[in-house]
């Protein structure tokens, strides 16, 4: 399975980023074979709607699951939409919360909020 995870860096070892939409990039980690790829994303500098073109991205990513702190509910609509589970990170690295996946340790994110519209 292919997750994507908000990351700080561009490393497996780096930092899970606490944002969704305005992640400076993302991580789609392949879970069986240890294969990475970095996408930037392009909607961390947008004026609004960021969320939506973030999930759209991972959408087009081909990621089955996203493994994050946050997500608003319009996000969600795209990624539920599209098939993708959603699931809550925990602080750790990009690399923690593939291996905390693949093991069944992670609770499904449950509390999708409003979003941040109109707060940049």
């Amino acid at each position: 399975m292919k997750i994507a995870v908000p990351s700080e860096g561009k490393q497996m070892d780096s930092p899970v980023n606490r944002s969704f939409g305005r992640t400076p990039c993302f991580i789609v980690a392949d879970t069986e074979t240890g294969d990475f790829k970095v996408i930037d994303n392009e909607a961390a500098a947008a004026q609004g709607g960021a969320g939506i073109k973030a999930a759209q991205t991972i959408v087009d990513s081909g990621a089955g699951a996203v493994v994050t702190f946050h997500c608003g509910e319009n996000a969600a609509e795209v990624l539920n939409a599209a098939g993708i589970r959603l699931w809550k990170a925990v602080p750790g690295t990009v690399a923690d919360m593939a291996d905390a996946w693949k093991n069944g340790t992670l609770a499904e994110l449950s509390e999708i909020h409003a979003g941040y519209h109109g707060h940049g």
